[in-house]
């Protein structure tokens, strides 16, 4: 039976730490947008949920593609980061968080759009009437009744961004222990020919697709029997 060599290993690691970091940083930033599409009646509306959809239609190379190009040397936030002094984030970590942020922000802001949306208005009425501030009802009232959706999108980013592979290769490339995740560790097996380590990285995400799947079922609120 082969065993899972130091590289997996360290693609495993890296690709749980990019997965978190991800997470955690999709649910701060996607919060106030979710919100926001949740409640406007701006122009906005659209096109921005749009964009904010995009991931969910483009090939992820064609992500990718752009997201090298524009933090490259000679694009703009690679020019800003230059000037800086913070380099080139390309084929570095912060790459990749970068490109996993746009790549899974759908699977972040839609959740949480429809759980805000669900909360209705009667809920916040009733605290401004007690006499609560925006902020006060946004935190007290309208994020614990939200929980639902955001151990949705909490669950659906980590999955995702442990799933991710085109985008990670472009902006990321190849590099052990910096950027090969293990979508990209399985790759090299294949490539590689050594089917049997291929067969137990892909078996892990397998399982832990399932896994995933069966969280957000149990997750899911249950209807009342009548």
């Amino acid at each position: 039976m082969s065993i899972l060599s130091s590289e997996d290993w360290a693609a495993i690691a890296l690709t749980l730490e990019l997965a978190a970091v991800t997470t955690v940083l999709l649910l701060v930033l996607c919060t106030p947008l979710a919100w926001w599409l949740a409640h406007t009646r701006s122009r906005w509306k659209g096109p921005i949920g749009a964009v904010v959809a995009l991931p969910l239609v483009l090939p992820p190379t064609v992500i990718g593609f752009y997201l090298l190009v524009t933090m490259g040397p000679n694009g703009p936030v690679g020019q800003f980061t230059q000037w800086l002094g913070l380099g080139r984030l390309p084929f570095t970590f912060p790459g990749l968080v970068i490109g996993s942020l746009i790549y899974s922000m759908p699977f972040a802001v839609q959740p949480l759009q429809r759980a805000f949306e669900s909360l209705g208005s009667r809920p916040l009425e009733v605290a401004a009437s007690l006499g609560a501030s925006p902020l006060d009802r946004f935190f007290t009232v309208a994020l614990p009744m939200a929980r639902p959706g955001f151990i949705t999108a909490a669950v659906l980013s980590f999955a995702h961004t442990v799933g991710e592979f085109g985008v990670v290769l472009m902006i990321g490339g190849n590099i052990p222990g910096v950027t090969r995740v293990v979508s990209v560790q399985i790759y090299d097996h294949v490539e590689a020919m050594e089917y049997a380590n291929a067969h137990l990285l892909a078996g892990g995400m397998v399982v832990f697709s399932f896994i995933v799947l069966m969280l957000l079922h149990w997750l899911q609120p249950k209807e009342p029997r009548t």
